[in-house]
């Protein structure tokens, strides 16, 4: 059964940090690129970044370019977010999605999706 689970969302201030985990089972993660989305209330949901399956290239969406870093970690079967200089309107709903092949940035091309962590940055 595959799954992806986010964690490490929360609270906190404008200019603080955060690490969100996505922890994937029932596949395994050298096959497939890996895309984390948002989504602000009212809006539409927007990619953020990707890390392919194959040679780790990463894509970074502007609004977050130089304040977040992408990684995976196959071994241990999961893919990171390290998101520092947070602003408030990086508040949101994370989700992490999975697609067999190479990196796309539309999210209706993506197979498998987790349910989601709340990033609220606020003071």
């Amino acid at each position: 059964q595959v799954q992806l689970v986010e964690s490490g969302g929360g609270l906190v201030q404008p200019g603080g940090s955060l690490r969100l985990s996505c922890a994937v089972s029932g596949f395994t993660l050298d096959w497939y690129a890996i895309g984390w989305f948002r989504q602000a209330p009212g809006k539409e949901r927007e990619g953020v970044s990707f890390i392919s399956s194959n040679d780790g290239s990463t894509y970074y969406g502007d609004s977050v370019k130089g304040r977040f870093t992408i990684s995976r970690d196959n071994a241990k079967n999961t893919v990171y977010l390290q998101m520092n200089s947070l602003k408030p309107e990086d508040t949101a709903v994370y989700y992490c999605a999975a697609r067999e092949g190479p990196i796309s940035h539309y999210d209706l091309l993506y197979d498998y999706w987790g349910q989601g962590t709340q990033v609220t940055v606020s003071s």
